[in-house]
């Protein structure tokens, strides 16, 4: 970590002290952010072993449920810990969610599966999944109110960034250690027990992480409001119940995080997602290309950070959201061209039709993996965008069963409505490989071309992605630190941060893919984050304070 950072025109070395402030408070998110992505990164191996008391797609299904377990249960954790750290201080509440998150991730490292102890497995599994879900959503505020209350008034922007760039350094050490892992003990192994390994190290980093912060001192904000009698007495209720803050909550909400959220998650997963499910591009060569470009871009959330110290947390942070609206779609048509020319090329020569009666078309928006869409029209449309094939949309008569036109070719679906579980894999599968053939003959390819990628510009792609992610997360804890009263700072940063980053943020994968399936457009799910980026644009234009000068003892 460097120790200078220009703020205001000025530099100067940061103090020992408040080098290892920063250094502890970022360490730790670092493996907090490490531990909750690694249950996203091997949900499906996951499954295997501890849901293999039922068949292979229900494992799946209640693996994905653990893993939005963790998500939907983040601000509830904001409120629990932000309560505690507004009564009792910031250095003992974080402290106490580190240790939370790495003993339950260490613990899921040696916990039996399946086979070996029953139901006990995934209901341990579950509850753990709870636990981090809840520590992670009192580990961010913990973190940057402790940092910010401690940094000059004029830099709490470059100090704090330091915290924002955790969540992807953790994303990139999930990815490091998980890839290790898989080449050092082969992907047989891995699969058998290999994958216990990225857990059971965890508890060498968390343990890091609470040596340093049993160092550290409570903030002085805290201090001084405490030796005042200044406390909140209930933060909950003064933070939620009296509309003044109710009104700061929103316009942070809706005005800063929600679009900071879905441009982070579209920059990192999204783009990962796009990669390997739509491109094609085998997931090896998209991990480290996604890496790669973390790696490039992550110093730039410090930058903006400091930036935002200079000249002001709302211009940096509506450049961000504006230039996000705009380029989002080129950056994504950039990514296709790039890394598979043959998928793009197909598409343009060859299109597909789906002719179907629009009523039994369902929006397939499917958070958890939990729905079930057996109609024709459904299982059709899936199979389509799932193979990345653009396809446009014909009516049919009311009741008749979906068609495929490919070419000259017609492919006719089925119902699945009413079918045993067997009966509709067999058919799902016959329909699948009859579909794939056709469309094979007209051009689409299987998967990209390695030869054909061009590795330089996919690169820069996603770094351009990474630059828009540092423009809005690098600004963006100073802001909620200076939004909120100290005394119901804690808690009322919390909730709206976690709410933007776990539900609108975390439902982005779905909700884009429930869009591909719906208008046949591969770049359709490009849509939701740029929509909710221009109403963050809108909001924070119109209601957003500038708050670099604020004084966060008031």
């Amino acid at each position: 970590m460097s120790s200078t950072i220009l703020a205001s025109g000025t530099s100067r070395k940061m103090t020992a002290e408040e080098r290892k402030i920063v250094f502890a408070s970022s360490l730790g998110a670092v493996f907090e952010w490490y531990d909750f992505y690694l249950y996203g990164s091997l949900a499906a191996i996951v499954g295997k072993q501890f849901f293999s008391g039922v068949n292979e797609t229900a494992s799946f299904i209640f693996a994905l449920l653990a893993f939005a377990a963790g998500f939907a249960v983040r601000p509830f954790g904001a409120l629990v810990f932000g309560r505690i750290g507004d009564l009792v201080g910031r250095k003992y509440t974080f402290l106490i969610t580190i240790l939370l998150m790495g003993a339950s991730t260490f613990i899921v490292g040696i916990l039996p599966s399946y086979s070996s102890v029953g139901i006990v497995a995934p209901v341990g599994l579950i509850l753990l999944r709870l636990l981090q879900g809840l520590a992670l959503g009192g580990e961010y505020g913990g973190a940057a109110t402790y940092v910010a209350e401690h940094a000059p008034a004029s830099r709490r922007g470059a100090f704090t960034s330091w915290i924002q760039t955790t969540a992807t350094l953790g994303f990139f050490l999930s990815l490091v250690v998980v890839l290790g892992a898989r080449l050092i003990v082969g992907e047989s192994s891995f699969a058998a027990w290999g994958w216990r390994i990225p857990f059971l190290f965890s508890i060498v980093l968390v343990s890091i992480s609470v040596w340093i912060r049993l160092t550290l001192h409570e903030s002085p904000v805290f201090l001084r409001m405490k030796a005042d009698k200044a406390l909140s007495k209930a933060p909950i209720a003064e933070a939620f119940g009296q509309w003044r803050n109710i009104k700061i909550g929103l316009i942070a909400l809706f005005g800063l995080v929600a679009g900071q959220s879905v441009i982070w998650y579209a920059g990192q997963f999204y783009a990962l997602f796009f990669l390997t499910q739509t491109l094609k591009v085998d997931a090896v060569t998209s991990n480290l290309l996604v890496a790669g470009a973390l790696l490039i871009g992550t110093p730039l959330i410090v930058l903006c950070g400091s930036l935002s110290d200079r000249i002001g947390r709302r211009p940096v942070l509506l450049t961000g959201f504006f230039l996000s609206v705009f380029l989002y779609f080129p950056i994504f048509h950039g990514l296709a061209k790039y890394a598979n020319p043959a998928l793009v090329s197909a598409q343009e020569r060859a299109p597909v039709t789906v002719v179907a009666d629009p009523r039994s078309c369902s929006f397939q928006f499917n958070p958890v993996g939990t729905s079930a869409f057996v109609k024709s029209c459904d299982i059709a449309k899936s199979f389509l965008a799932r193979s990345s094939v653009n396809y446009s949309n014909q009516d049919a008569p009311a009741g008749s069963v979906a068609q495929v036109l490919v070419g000259g070719d017609v492919v006719r679906s089925f119902e699945g409505t009413g079918m045993s579980p067997d009966d509709l894999r067999r058919s799902t599968a016959r329909f699948d490989k009859d579909l794939a053939a056709r469309i094979k003959t007209v051009g689409y390819p299987e998967k990209a071309d390695p030869k054909q990628i061009d590795y330089l510009m996919v690169m820069v792609m996603l770094t351009g992605l990474v630059v828009l992610v540092a423009l809005v997360y690098g600004p963006i804890a100073a802001t909620l630190v200076e939004l909120f009263p100290t005394r119901i700072r804690y808690t009322a940063m919390s909730l709206p941060y976690h709410i933007g980053n776990g539900w609108f943020g975390g439902f982005l994968p779905t909700t884009a893919f429930a869009l591909v399936a719906a208008t046949g457009n591969i770049y359709s799910g490009i849509w939701y984050p740029v929509i909710i980026a221009a109403v963050s644009l809108v909001v924070g234009f119109i209601f957003l304070p500038e708050t670099r000068h604020r004084n966060i003892d008031v």
